[in-house]
């Protein structure tokens, strides 16, 4: 495969991004891989790599550039309390939907620049933090992005004007959400309250809930890693990108 990391023209300045693809058979359909809260590291890289071994053009943002180049962080940014934790959330809490959308925007129209990347619908898939993320860009983009998916994303309903289950009826991509049985960001009533949403918004896709698992489970360094749901959120996602994407 063909790797590099790269400056992207984003919305607020210089966006560190890492591209993985195919180095035959291009140009390939495009991905948006959307970070967790921990943020960049090569755990998402190799995952990104993942995806790009089975025909895919696979960008992977640094979603917190605006806070610098340090915006990234050491093994402890997982244990509550430690440094590298409050660091992170002193960036984490600033984030909001609207200057993502517009990244996620920047994103697009650079992919009118990349000879790797076919022409035509795109996917976004995010993680944790990133989940919302995903599918506000699938309704800010709905004439580009054909497929979405949201793996144990972070209140996804809520009272606020952006909240993400408000998406579901302005979008035209097919949408995948996993929700994990063990969530305290996402627990089962709202799960519930997401699943009738959903269906009333008559927006095309599912919403399941990974029995048994905690939130993190398919990402291999976390303590809730568990491989059996791992494998079913990559088959789950490149059978949604097959669909949607070729």
């Amino acid at each position: 495969m063909i790797e590099r990391s790269f400056d992207l023209p984003a919305a607020d300045g210089a966006m560190e991004t890492f591209l993985v693809h195919p180095e035959r058979g291009g140009p390939h359909p495009a991905v948006f891989l959307l970070m967790d809260a921990p943020g960049i590291r090569e755990e998402l890289r190799d995952m990104a790599r993942r995806l790009a071994s089975v025909g895919y053009c696979v960008l992977l943002p640094n979603l917190y550039y605006r806070a610098g180049r340090d915006s990234m962080f050491g093994p402890e940014v997982l244990t509550h309390g430690s440094a590298e934790h409050q660091r992170m959330r002193a960036i984490r809490t600033r984030m909001t939907i609207p200057p993502v959308m517009r990244d996620i925007g920047a994103m697009l129209a650079w992919l009118g620049t990349e000879p790797a990347a076919r022409p035509g619908p795109v996917g976004v898939h995010g993680y944790c933090m990133s989940g919302p993320y995903a599918l506000a860009a699938a309704a800010h983009f709905p004439d580009r992005i054909a497929a979405c998916a949201s793996f144990y994303g972070t209140w996804l309903v809520s009272d606020a004007d952006a909240s993400p289950h408000l998406s579901f009826a302005r979008a035209a991509a097919e949408h995948y959400i996993a929700c994990a049985e063990h969530d305290e960001l996402a627990p089962l009533p709202m799960v519930d309250e997401l699943r009738g949403h959903f269906a009333r918004s008559g927006a095309r896709g599912e919403i399941e809930l990974y029995p048994g698992v905690h939130h993190g489970f398919a990402f291999p360094q976390r303590w809730c890693y568990d491989k059996t749901a791992a494998e079913r959120h990559w088959e789950r996602l490149i059978a949604l990108y097959r669909r949607r994407l070729g």
